[in-house]
């Protein structure tokens, strides 16, 4: 990537509101962030494979429902309330099931399908990439 181009990215983080950018430029990448108090810096990021969690249990039937985008995957509206819905239960077409953090949007899931929830296939808290698996209704 061009020094001129990552110039003007700092250049356009100081002029805005904004604490963090991120571009990638074919097999380039840059993130810059700034914290207050602390001079703005340009740091390569490195991508690094999603190890597959072992304890999440995997689709094995059914409809499965996969994440609308990337970002943090939340079971509940908020830290200690009730998940949205537990393995087991009755969904209809609509209902919210998760919540998935994306550029400080809380962006709520809601089921494509009706059914009984058979599997929630990530844990709480965790990063999910695009069209990953997160739930399967029977």
């Amino acid at each position: 990537m061009d020094i001129r181009k990552v110039k003007k990215l700092i250049e356009l983080l100081e002029e805005s509101d904004l604490s963090e950018i991120e571009v990638k430029e074919g097999g380039d990448s840059v993130r810059i962030s700034r914290q207050l108090g602390v001079q703005t810096l340009a740091t390569p990021v490195v991508a690094l494979p999603i190890e597959p969690d072992n304890d999440v249990p995997k689709p094995t039937k059914g409809q499965i429902l996969n994440a609308p985008m990337v970002g943090t995957f939340y079971r509940a509206p908020s830290p200690g309330s009730p998940s949205f819905v537990e393995v087991g239960d009755r969904v209809k077409v609509g209902d919210i099931l998760c919540i998935i953090e994306s550029m400080k949007m809380m962006n709520q899931i809601k089921s494509e399908h009706g059914g009984t929830l058979e599997a929630v296939l990530v844990t709480n808290e965790q990063v999910v990439e695009f069209d990953q698996p997160l739930f399967t209704i029977v």
